[in-house]
């Protein structure tokens, strides 16, 4: 019998998973990344910020149908975490994860005919969120039913574990959805048969407007991985290369050695659960001081102090990536919407 190996899960500047904010930690300096890197994630971060903003002026002018679900304030979570990844992992990211499709190379207009439901979509224009998978990019979307996408995951590593592959699947959870049976169901199979998953809880402090209080007991959300003999970590879900740099660790040794993990990322969902959502619920104190820890500010002050870029050259890296999602989005909504037959295309057999 393979024996079981667990570690106790680690803290590293993060805030309390129950919204009580600790003092800011300076940003971590990853040993493991280039500066060129280090552009990379901050340009991802950036490109994310601009996409949502897009999308909610989108919805605010009535151009796009469906939630709109912004991903404002988990920059750091989604893009550091996908960046750690190799080109031949699988990578099952959740609705809040636009950042992780760009990290993994996908293309502005193809994500935005998915959004927005137009001809050319890769889910033919029955969705209007980020459900498509892209197997050209190992990117597999997200099941609405919180909690499944975990065994998924798990099967898909298991298959490649028969195949002989070193594959490590990331899929991700909010602290939400990491109430339900089958995140138990998927983190036990893959700890008991050793599959090389991690994964990252997303924990922006509300399921929709449930706080953390009202949703589990635990101090830690990564606590759960000393039950399950995987190993697990807590750390500041909005420090983009501290979030890369625990990733990147988990993800070499599940590789190596077939051992899950789960990272906790502690940071704050800084808009309603969707655009729709009034977010009147979260005390204003809250959002002031989650405010102070904004993913992408924090990054770009880095950028400054590193002499990676002046204030200048990201404001003008700003404004051109403003008006290339203003004209894609544009571009996108004067394409027709797909015909009805579509949404019956491999649903129904013809």
């Amino acid at each position: 019998m393979a024996t079981k190996q667990a570690s106790k899960p680690q803290t590293n500047g993060t805030s309390s998973s129950n919204g009580k904010t600790n003092p800011i930690a300076p940003l971590h300096t990853s040993s493991l990344l280039s500066n060129d890197e280090r552009k990379q994630l901050f340009h991802r971060m950036l490109q994310a910020r601009e996409f949502d903003l897009a999308m909610i002026r989108a919805y605010k002018q009535g151009r796009a149908f469906g939630g709109v679900y912004s991903q404002i304030g988990n920059e750091a979570a989604s893009v550091g975490s996908a960046f750690s990844l190799a080109a031949d992992d699988a990578y099952f990211p959740m609705h809040r994860n636009v950042g992780g499709h760009f990290t993994r190379g996908q293309e502005l207009r193809t994500m935005l005919k998915n959004f927005l439901a137009r001809e050319g979509s890769m889910m033919r224009g029955t969705d209007g969120t980020g459900h498509y998978a892209d197997v050209s990019k190992k990117v597999y979307g997200n099941v609405s039913h919180l909690g499944s996408m975990i065994p998924v995951a798990a099967g898909y590593v298991m298959a490649a574990k028969m195949r002989g592959e070193h594959t490590v699947a990331m899929t991700y959870i909010g602290d939400g959805g990491a109430q339900t049976g089958e995140f138990h169901e998927g983190m036990n199979l893959a700890s008991v048969q050793r599959l090389p998953l991690v994964l990252i809880i997303e924990n922006n402090q509300y399921a929709y407007s449930s706080p953390n209080s009202v949703e589990f007991a635990c101090e830690r959300l990564s606590d759960r991985a000393l039950g399950y003999g995987c190993k697990g970590a807590t750390i500041d879900g909005t420090d983009v290369e501290l979030v890369y740099e625990t990733c990147k660790n988990a993800v070499e040794e599940a590789r190596k050695t077939g051992i899950p993990a789960i990272i906790e990322c502690v940071t704050m969902r800084m808009r309603g659960h969707a655009e729709h959502d009034d977010f009147s619920y979260v005390p204003s104190t809250m959002i002031q001081e989650w405010q102070q820890r904004d993913p992408v500010d924090r990054y770009t002050q880095k950028m400054i102090d590193l002499k990676l870029y002046t204030a200048a050259e990201i404001e003008s890296l700003r404004k051109s990536l403003t008006e290339e999602m203003n004209s894609a989005i544009d571009e996108v909504v004067a394409l027709p919407f797909p015909a009805s037959e579509e949404g019956r295309k491999l649903v129904f057999v013809q």
